[in-house]
C-alpha cells in the first residue's frame, strides 16, 4: 500500500498513520521526522535543512524532495509507504510522481481526513489547554485552517482528478474513524 495523508490540524492524521502503517506493515513517513533524522545524522541534506530550521524559515523544496527520494528509496518502503506531510505544494506532487517512477511505482490513494472545522477548533483549543499552548488561540487555528484549506485543494483536485483520492469523515472515536479509514482503503 502507497498512501499519501491529507487532513486538516486537529483531524487526528497523526493517530491514524500510526495505525494503517501498523494495519498494511508500511513505515510512516513524516517530512518532520526525515528533517529531524537528517539533522541528527549530519548528512549533507541535514546540514542544509538545519541552516532554514534555524532561522524558523521553510526547508526549500529542493532538499525537502530529496530528502523525500533518500527515504523513500530505502529497503522498508520496498513494499509501501504511508506519507505524511508531503507533497504540500503542486510541485511537490509532481515530483513525488517523479521520485515514484524512477523507482517503478506510484501511488495507490491519496486519503483525506475531512473535519468539521468547529469541531476540530474545539478539539484543538482543549488540546492547546491541557498541553498549556497559550499561542494555539482560536484565532490562530481557524487561520492555520484557513492555509490548509488554500493549500491543499488544488491537491486534492489533482489526486481526484488521477482517481486515487479518498475521503473519509475524521469526526468520531480514534475506532470509528480507523474503521471507516480501512474499509475505505478496502481493507
Amino acid at each position: 500500500m502507497r498512501l499519501v495523508l491529507m487532513g486538516p490540524p486537529g483531524a487526528g492524521k497523526g493517530t491514524q498513520a500510526v495505525n494503517i502503517a501498523a494495519h498494511y506493515d508500511i513505515p510512516h513517513i513524516s517530512t518532520g521526522e526525515i528533517f529531524r533524522a537528517n539533522v541528527g545524522q549530519g548528512t549533507e541534506l541535514g546540514v542544509k535543512a538545519n541552516a532554514y530550521m534555524q532561522k524558523g524559515e521553510y526547508v526549500p523544496d529542493e532538499i525537502t524532495n530529496a530528502m523525500v527520494a533518500d527515504r523513500l528509496a530505502q529497503a522498508d518502503a520496498a513494499n509501501g509507504f504511508l506519507l505524511d506531510g508531503y507533497p504540500r505544494t503542486l510541485d511537490q506532487v509532481g515530483e513525488l510522481d517523479m521520485i515514484l517512477e524512477s523507482l517503478g511505482t506510484s501511488l495507490d490513494y491519496a486519503l483525506e481526513i475531512t473535519a468539521n472545522t468547529d469541531e476540530v477548533v474545539a478539539r484543538l483549543l482543549q488540546r492547546a489547554k491541557e498541553q498549556g499552548r497559550a499561542d494555539d488561540t482560536e484565532d490562530v487555528i481557524r487561520r492555520r485552517m484557513e492555509v490548509y484549506a488554500e493549500q491543499t485543494e488544488p491537491l486534492i483536485a489533482v489526486y481526484n482528478d488521477k482517481g486515487i483520492l479518498l475521503k473519509v469523515d475524521g469526526m468520531g472515536s480514534v475506532e470509528e474513524v480507523g474503521a471507516r479509514i480501512l474499509a475505505a482503503l478496502g481493507a
